[in-house]
């Protein structure tokens, strides 16, 4: 008995791994975010098992039962709709519930909307810091202060009918730092956009999804000084 935790493509389906597909392959259950987002993927690959919804909403709920099934020799894997589980995405509470329950918990690496944002950048990625989703409301502008003084550059997601007001809130309260726009990941339509916020702010094209890389404090900090001192001469 053991609980996969797979990877799959953000964008472009020939980003998963030969490994994914032998697991994928060979287990009983496969636990889907979106069973029929899923179903695209493993049609493409001509893969035929049972699935069964897992996502955000029952993730809790659900986690007791699926530990029981798994103890009487299952074997399942765990897909969500892009990327790696647990990562802005269902997981933890399933892989958590396992261990201790002296269940292997597999993890199958591959694709991931924070790595490849990050290594394209152009921004320091030997030290980095991923919040993920911020606060839609309350404690948003805590978080921001809060993250105001991070050293090391900042990752973020963000949804298209979002991005320019935190844009432009990244702005008021971190300043105008570089950062790396990736929109559209590995697919048709990836399109990065780099330089400080206020030269890029006001052309985002609001479609699909982002992943924003943000220059931080320590870097923001030397570069303004540096600037300062070359203008005084």
């Amino acid at each position: 008995m053991a609980l996969y935790l797979v990877a799959t493509p953000i964008g472009n389906l020939g980003d998963i791994t030969m490994r994914a597909l032998e697991i994928l392959k060979a287990v009983d259950i496969i636990l889907c975010e979106d069973t029929r987002h899923s179903q695209r993927l493993l049609r493409h690959y001509g893969i035929l098992k049972p699935m069964q919804s897992y996502h955000s909403y029952n993730e809790a709920r659900r986690a007791p039962k699926l530990i029981e099934q798994l103890k009487q020799g299952k074997d399942y894997a765990l897909i969500t709709d892009a990327g790696a589980p647990g990562i802005s995405d269902p997981a933890f509470y399933l892989a958590r519930a396992a261990i201790e329950a002296g269940i292997e918990v597999i993890p199958l690496p591959g694709a991931s909307a924070v790595i490849t944002a990050l290594t394209a950048s152009g921004l320091p990625m030997d030290r980095f810091c991923f919040e993920g989703f911020l606060p839609a409301k309350k404690g948003r502008k805590t978080r921001f202060m809060q993250l105001k003084d991070e050293e090391r550059t900042i990752v973020i997601y963000e949804a298209p009918h979002r991005v320019k007001v935190t844009l432009e809130e990244i702005l008021l309260y971190w300043g105008d730092r570089k950062i790396c726009i990736g929109r559209e990941l590995t697919k048709a339509h990836e399109e990065f956009m780099r330089g400080k916020i206020s030269e890029v702010k006001d052309k985002v094209v609001l479609k699909g999804e982002f992943t924003l890389v943000i220059e931080g404090g320590e870097a923001f900090r030397k570069r303004i000084n540096q600037e300062l001192a070359e203008e005084a001469g």
